[in-house]
Protein backbone atom coordinates (compact mmCIF):
# COMPACT_ATOMS: atom_id res chain seq x y z
CA UNK A 1 0.00 0.00 0.00
CA UNK A 2 1.41 3.40 -0.99
CA UNK A 3 1.74 6.27 1.42
CA UNK A 4 -1.26 8.13 0.07
CA UNK A 5 -3.39 5.00 0.04
CA UNK A 6 -2.38 4.31 3.61
CA UNK A 7 -3.41 7.84 4.58
CA UNK A 8 -6.73 7.50 2.83
CA UNK A 9 -7.48 4.21 4.56
CA UNK A 10 -6.71 5.63 7.98
CA UNK A 11 -8.48 8.92 7.38
CA UNK A 12 -11.67 7.10 6.39
CA UNK A 13 -11.58 5.00 9.57
CA UNK A 14 -13.69 6.15 12.47
CA UNK A 15 -11.30 6.30 15.40
CA UNK A 16 -14.19 6.24 17.83
CA UNK A 17 -14.88 2.67 16.67
CA UNK A 18 -11.71 1.68 18.54
CA UNK A 19 -13.69 1.99 21.73
CA UNK A 20 -15.65 -1.11 20.68
CA UNK A 21 -12.50 -3.19 20.25
CA UNK A 22 -10.39 -5.11 22.73
CA UNK A 23 -7.36 -2.86 22.18
CA UNK A 24 -6.58 0.02 24.48
CA UNK A 25 -7.93 3.04 22.53
CA UNK A 26 -5.44 5.43 24.15
CA UNK A 27 -2.43 3.39 23.07
CA UNK A 28 -3.92 2.66 19.64
CA UNK A 29 -4.62 6.28 18.69
CA UNK A 30 -1.18 7.35 19.90
CA UNK A 31 0.43 4.65 17.76
CA UNK A 32 -1.70 5.57 14.73
CA UNK A 33 -0.75 9.23 15.05
CA UNK A 34 2.93 8.34 15.38
CA UNK A 35 2.68 6.27 12.19
CA UNK A 36 0.85 9.09 10.44
CA UNK A 37 3.50 11.59 11.45
CA UNK A 38 6.20 9.30 10.04
CA UNK A 39 4.27 8.91 6.79
CA UNK A 40 3.55 12.64 6.63
CA UNK A 41 7.30 13.21 6.80
CA UNK A 42 7.69 10.98 3.74
CA UNK A 43 4.89 12.81 1.92
CA UNK A 44 6.53 16.11 2.79
CA UNK A 45 9.84 14.89 1.35
CA UNK A 46 8.12 13.71 -1.83
CA UNK A 47 6.25 17.00 -2.10
CA UNK A 48 9.50 18.94 -1.70
CA UNK A 49 11.08 16.84 -4.46
CA UNK A 50 8.19 17.48 -6.84
CA UNK A 51 8.25 21.20 -6.03
CA UNK A 52 11.98 21.21 -6.77
CA UNK A 53 11.27 19.51 -10.10
CA UNK A 54 8.70 22.19 -10.87
CA UNK A 55 11.24 24.91 -10.09
CA UNK A 56 13.83 23.23 -12.34
CA UNK A 57 11.30 22.86 -15.19
CA UNK A 58 10.30 26.49 -14.84
CA UNK A 59 13.91 27.63 -14.81
CA UNK A 60 14.67 25.57 -17.94
CA UNK A 61 11.61 26.98 -19.69
CA UNK A 62 12.42 30.56 -18.64
CA UNK A 63 16.00 30.18 -19.86
CA UNK A 64 14.80 28.83 -23.21
CA UNK A 65 12.28 31.68 -23.49
CA UNK A 66 15.00 34.22 -22.75
CA UNK A 67 17.14 32.59 -25.45
CA UNK A 68 14.30 32.85 -27.99
CA UNK A 69 13.78 36.53 -27.14
CA UNK A 70 17.50 37.15 -27.31
CA UNK A 71 17.74 35.52 -30.79
CA UNK A 72 14.83 37.67 -31.92
CA UNK A 73 16.63 40.78 -30.73
CA UNK A 74 19.87 39.76 -32.49
CA UNK A 75 17.96 39.03 -35.71
CA UNK A 76 16.47 42.53 -35.56
CA UNK A 77 19.90 44.07 -34.97
CA UNK A 78 21.31 42.14 -37.93
CA UNK A 79 18.51 43.41 -40.18
CA UNK A 80 19.15 46.96 -39.04
CA UNK A 81 22.82 46.46 -39.79
CA UNK A 82 21.95 45.17 -43.26
CA UNK A 83 23.28 41.67 -42.53
CA UNK A 84 20.43 39.52 -43.78
CA UNK A 85 22.49 36.33 -43.63
CA UNK A 86 23.23 36.88 -39.97
CA UNK A 87 19.57 37.69 -39.37
CA UNK A 88 18.61 34.45 -41.14
CA UNK A 89 20.99 32.44 -38.90
CA UNK A 90 19.53 34.00 -35.76
CA UNK A 91 15.97 33.31 -36.95
CA UNK A 92 16.79 29.67 -37.80
CA UNK A 93 18.24 29.17 -34.32
CA UNK A 94 15.22 30.93 -32.88
CA UNK A 95 12.93 28.50 -34.72
CA UNK A 96 14.74 25.50 -33.24
CA UNK A 97 14.58 27.00 -29.77
CA UNK A 98 10.90 27.84 -30.24
CA UNK A 99 10.15 24.20 -31.09
CA UNK A 100 11.96 23.14 -27.93
CA UNK A 101 10.16 25.82 -25.98
CA UNK A 102 6.76 24.19 -26.58
CA UNK A 103 7.99 20.88 -25.13
CA UNK A 104 9.61 22.66 -22.20
CA UNK A 105 6.37 24.57 -21.52
CA UNK A 106 4.42 21.33 -21.56
CA UNK A 107 6.92 19.74 -19.15
CA UNK A 108 6.70 22.75 -16.85
CA UNK A 109 2.87 22.73 -16.91
CA UNK A 110 2.84 19.06 -15.92
CA UNK A 111 5.40 19.62 -13.16
CA UNK A 112 3.38 22.58 -11.90
CA UNK A 113 0.17 20.54 -11.88
CA UNK A 114 1.85 17.69 -9.99
CA UNK A 115 3.34 20.15 -7.53
CA UNK A 116 -0.03 21.75 -6.84
CA UNK A 117 -1.62 18.34 -6.31
CA UNK A 118 1.07 17.28 -3.90
CA UNK A 119 0.94 20.56 -1.98
CA UNK A 120 -2.82 20.28 -1.75
CA UNK A 121 -2.55 16.68 -0.57
CA UNK A 122 0.14 17.60 1.95
CA UNK A 123 -1.92 20.49 3.32
CA UNK A 124 -5.01 18.29 3.48
CA UNK A 125 -3.20 15.54 5.35
CA UNK A 126 -1.64 18.05 7.72
CA UNK A 127 -5.09 19.43 8.50
CA UNK A 128 -6.54 15.94 8.92
CA UNK A 129 -3.79 14.95 11.34
CA UNK A 130 -4.34 18.15 13.31
CA UNK A 131 -8.03 17.30 13.60
CA UNK A 132 -7.16 13.75 14.59
CA UNK A 133 -5.07 15.07 17.46
CA UNK A 134 -8.17 16.88 18.69
CA UNK A 135 -10.21 13.71 18.25
CA UNK A 136 -7.51 11.81 20.14
CA UNK A 137 -8.04 14.12 23.11
CA UNK A 138 -11.77 13.43 22.92
CA UNK A 139 -11.16 9.67 22.78
CA UNK A 140 -8.85 9.83 25.78
CA UNK A 141 -11.48 11.84 27.64
CA UNK A 142 -14.08 9.17 26.80
CA UNK A 143 -11.73 6.43 27.96
CA UNK A 144 -11.11 8.28 31.23
CA UNK A 145 -14.86 8.63 31.78
CA UNK A 146 -15.38 4.95 30.91
CA UNK A 147 -12.71 3.85 33.37
CA UNK A 148 -14.22 6.04 36.06
CA UNK A 149 -17.63 4.54 35.34
CA UNK A 150 -16.14 1.05 35.57
CA UNK A 151 -14.74 1.90 39.01
CA UNK A 152 -18.12 3.27 40.07
CA UNK A 153 -19.77 0.07 38.82
CA UNK A 154 -17.29 -2.00 40.84
CA UNK A 155 -17.95 0.12 43.92
CA UNK A 156 -21.71 -0.20 43.43
CA UNK A 157 -21.30 -3.95 43.11
CA UNK A 158 -19.28 -4.02 46.33
CA UNK A 159 -21.88 -1.85 48.05
CA UNK A 160 -24.62 -4.19 46.88
CA UNK A 161 -22.72 -7.16 48.33
CA UNK A 162 -22.13 -5.22 51.53
CA UNK A 163 -25.78 -4.31 51.80
CA UNK A 164 -26.73 -7.94 51.18
CA UNK A 165 -24.33 -8.96 53.94
CA UNK A 166 -25.76 -6.35 56.26
CA UNK A 167 -29.27 -7.55 55.49
CA UNK A 168 -28.27 -11.11 56.28
CA UNK A 169 -26.57 -9.92 59.47
CA UNK A 170 -29.72 -8.11 60.54
CA UNK A 171 -31.78 -11.21 59.79
CA UNK A 172 -29.47 -13.33 61.95
CA UNK A 173 -29.63 -10.71 64.68
CA UNK A 174 -33.42 -10.76 64.58
CA UNK A 175 -33.37 -14.54 64.70
CA UNK A 176 -31.04 -14.47 67.71
CA UNK A 177 -33.38 -11.99 69.43
CA UNK A 178 -36.31 -14.28 68.69
CA UNK A 179 -34.45 -17.30 70.09
CA UNK A 180 -33.54 -15.38 73.23
CA UNK A 181 -37.11 -14.16 73.70
CA UNK A 182 -38.40 -17.70 73.26
CA UNK A 183 -35.88 -19.07 75.76
CA UNK A 184 -36.75 -16.37 78.30
CA UNK A 185 -40.45 -17.06 77.84
CA UNK A 186 -39.91 -20.78 78.36
CA UNK A 187 -37.84 -20.04 81.46
CA UNK A 188 -40.59 -17.81 82.81
CA UNK A 189 -43.25 -20.43 82.09
CA UNK A 190 -41.15 -23.13 83.72
CA UNK A 191 -40.61 -20.95 86.78
CA UNK A 192 -44.33 -20.27 87.09
CA UNK A 193 -45.15 -23.96 86.71
CA UNK A 194 -42.61 -24.85 89.43
CA UNK A 195 -44.12 -22.40 91.87
CA UNK A 196 -47.59 -23.84 91.35
CA UNK A 197 -46.32 -27.38 91.87
CA UNK A 198 -44.55 -26.41 95.08
CA UNK A 199 -47.69 -24.74 96.34
CA UNK A 200 -49.73 -27.82 95.50
CA UNK A 201 -47.28 -30.02 97.42
CA UNK A 202 -47.75 -27.81 100.49
CA UNK A 203 -51.40 -28.55 100.60
CA UNK A 204 -50.95 -32.17 99.61
CA UNK A 205 -48.98 -32.71 102.83
CA UNK A 206 -51.81 -31.30 105.11
CA UNK A 207 -53.22 -34.17 107.28
CA UNK A 208 -56.80 -35.14 106.50
CA UNK A 209 -59.59 -34.33 109.05
CA UNK A 210 -60.27 -38.01 109.70
CA UNK A 211 -56.71 -38.49 110.88
CA UNK A 212 -57.11 -35.50 113.19
CA UNK A 213 -60.35 -36.83 114.66
CA UNK A 214 -58.85 -40.26 115.23
CA UNK A 215 -55.83 -38.69 116.90
CA UNK A 216 -58.10 -36.68 119.29
CA UNK A 217 -60.08 -39.82 120.24
CA UNK A 218 -56.90 -41.72 120.98
CA UNK A 219 -55.68 -38.98 123.25
CA UNK A 220 -59.00 -38.92 125.11
CA UNK A 221 -58.87 -42.60 125.82
CA UNK A 222 -55.39 -42.41 127.08
CA UNK A 223 -56.18 -39.42 129.24
CA UNK A 224 -53.87 -37.28 127.34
Amino acid sequence: MGILSRFKAIMEANLNALLDKAEDPEKMVDQILRDLQDDLGKVKAETAGIMAEEARAQRTYDDALDEVNKLQQYAEKAVLAGNDEDARTFLQQKQKKTEQLAALKQAYDMAHENSEKMKSMHDHLTQEISEMYARRDAIKAKVAVAKTQEKINEINSSIAKTEAGMSEFERMEAKADQMLDTANAMAELNATEGSVNDLMKKYDDVPSQEVEDELAALKARMGK
